[in-house]
């Protein structure tokens, strides 16, 4: 089917309200399990890392809320498999919704979205996720976890109670680990703790920058903060390349419903291109950026032409290469 125009702005809305509101957002959900499934079939591995995180969206629209830094728009929860970069779930949500609403809720849900056979073994997030019910969840499911420590009172009182001589130099601080519980979780779990000076305050002497990372992790503690970090590239990066990248980081419509439609969407197509990546392209192409794809491989200068009842793409011949290759492995995976 070709379209000989593209619809206007007024009925793509339209479209995007009564599919939000309908069954859409369901059925986009089903296609992208499909895409994930697809993936995950073709590869060898059988555990994975999910990394959860949100996202800010600003946004001017009159029904957008307002968040605490004073930013109007939405704040989605994504959760990436570290280690392909494919969107196994999103949440669309309003500006003002809870960091720590429905946490293990999502992740049960991204639970389900995994193929048989394959499993999540890991976990990461920011403090968002520290609950003592997520906590639970993942050491009866066997999950390895490490997430952001809320620094409460609680938290504070476990650190004041390590004995200096246990604090050791790391990077341009100390660290440090103990044993912690909360009033709810069913098993104690390691804090791991890092202290640092204040940096940026012209009276900051004494003081000190303070993180905690809550974790399960048989390792150590410096092993168990560079695992932590990874979600810098896995999670917050692949956030990045989803809202610059596929263009979701502006919002079509003022009905939130709309808006979740219109980045489930993005979310598939960011699936898709990631697919295209890993089975199409050739070995470190991966890592590129969808803007550093297009100008290297879809902006290529090329003709379409018809010739002896077949179609034919003639580009430099250079690039014939490449684009054999992408057509070789293409059918190759669509036949497996």
């Amino acid at each position: 089917m070709e379209w000989e125009e593209v619809p206007a702005s007024d009925p793509t809305g339209d479209w995007l309200r009564r599919m939000g509101a309908g069954r859409g957002l369901k059925g986009l959900e089903q296609v992208n399990r499909a895409v994930v499934h697809r993936q995950l079939r073709a590869e060898a591995r059988r555990e994975y890392t999910l990394d959860m995180d949100a996202t800010v969206i600003a946004a001017e629209k009159e029904a957008a809320q307002w968040r605490d830094q004073g930013v109007k728009g939405y704040t989605p929860l994504v959760e990436h498999l570290a280690e392909n970069g494919l969107v196994v779930g999103d949440e669309f949500r309003e500006g003002n919704a809870s960091p720590g609403a429905g946490n293990l809720e999502f992740l049960q849900h991204c639970r389900r979205q995994m193929p048989k056979g394959k499993r999540i073994g890991y976990f990461r997030s920011d403090s968002a996720a520290y609950q003592a019910k997520v906590i639970n969840y993942g050491m009866e499911q066997g999950i390895r976890f490490a997430m952001g420590a809320d620094l409460d009172e609680a938290v504070r009182g476990a650190m004041a109670a390590i004995p200096e001589e246990e604090w050791r130099a790391y990077q341009d601080g100390w660290i440090a680990e103990t044993v912690h519980t909360m009033s709810e979780t069913k098993e104690a779990f390691r804090l791991v703790v890092i202290r640092r000076p204040a940096q940026g305050e012209l009276f900051a002497e004494g003081k000190e920058r303070l993180t905690a990372i809550a974790s399960d992790r048989e390792e150590s503690a410096e092993a168990t903060v560079a695992w932590f970090n990874q979600r810098g590239e896995t999670s917050e990066n692949r956030l990045k390349e989803l809202k610059l990248g596929v263009g979701m980081e502006r919002r079509p419509c003022g009905q939130l419903e709309a808006n979740a439609m219109f980045f489930r969407i993005g979310v598939l197509a960011d699936n898709l291109s990631r697919l295209f990546e890993l089975q199409a392209l050739p070995e470190g192409w991966a890592r590129y950026q969808l803007r550093t794809l297009r100008w290297k491989l879809f902006l290529v200068a090329g003709k379409v032409v018809r010739h002896g009842g077949q179609v034919w793409l003639k580009v430099r011949g250079y690039l014939e290469e490449l684009f054999r290759g992408i057509r070789r492995r293409s059918w190759a995976f669509g036949q497996s």
